[in-house]
């Protein structure tokens, strides 16, 4: 992994959190000009935000942006005997999560005056991470899968190879991906859909000095991390073995 692909899936995941999670905490947090204006809000920022993150990073480094891409990448590179390596497998996840730190972290900043005037802490960890509509963790895990499997297998099939040759011109695909899944699917678990956007941000809420705020809810923290490595790589395997060498 060169420092170009690493500074890049950094910089990628921090404007991806800064947006997502931002939409979050404005329509969730007191006093803010789009409190409560809803769920189509959300996803539909968080769409736009996966589109400015691959906007920045796509050119130099593919705009992984997401563990479970990067374990899709890898997985795909190792049955097609490509050079997508462990080394690199790691490294980018280590941009991944500095990124969803940074992100996170300005968040905070960006949205100072807000914390305070939530009394409720269970909104103010809402705009770090996920938690389930109803609390079920087999069939939270279980939509996490589905949702993450979506997510790459119909990401595979944009002709992106999961992002790593992906340029602006495939960046409003995968927004467009991102907005239908949280339309279709993120009603059951917020879909969390990539583990560095969720503990990432998650690690954060417990760090930062945020007045009032509860605990990070670690008893469901592995589900949105877990859930979305098993949804990645059936995704990535079904598109090698169905599209790739099956219909193609």
């Amino acid at each position: 992994m060169t420092a170009e692909n690493l500074i890049a899936e950094i910089l990628g995941t921090m404007i991806l959190i800064l947006l997502g999670d931002g939409v979050v905490a404005g329509v969730l947090l007191k006093g803010t000009k789009s409190n409560n204006s809803g769920w189509i809000v959300i996803t539909w920022a968080w769409g736009m935000a996966v589109f400015a993150g691959i906007a920045v990073a796509g050119p130099f480094s593919g705009a992984h942006m997401n563990p479970a891409v990067t374990l899709g990448v890898w997985i795909q590179s190792l049955l097609s005997g490509g050079t997508f390596g462990v080394d690199q497998l790691i490294g980018y996840w280590i941009g991944e999560f500095i990124g969803a730190f940074i992100g996170a972290t300005l968040v905070f900043l960006h949205y100072y005056p807000h914390w305070a005037g939530t009394e409720d802490p269970g909104l103010k960890l809402a705009v770090f991470c996920t938690a389930p509509a109803i609390r079920s963790p087999v069939w939270n895990l279980l939509s996490e899968i589905i949702g993450t499997f979506v997510l790459l297998f119909v990401g595979f099939s944009l002709g992106n190879a999961a992002g790593v040759n992906a340029a602006i011109g495939g960046a409003l695909g995968w927004g467009l991906l991102v907005l239908v899944i949280g339309l279709g699917l993120g009603g059951t678990t917020g879909y969390a859909i990539n583990p560095a956007r969720d503990l990432g941000p998650r690690i954060m809420h417990a760090i930062l000095p945020i007045p009032g705020k509860g605990g990070s809810d670690w008893e469901y923290s592995w589900i949105p991390v877990v859930g979305p490595l098993i949804g990645g790589a059936l995704g990535a395997i079904l598109y090698y073995y169905a599209i790739t060498n099956f219909i193609a």
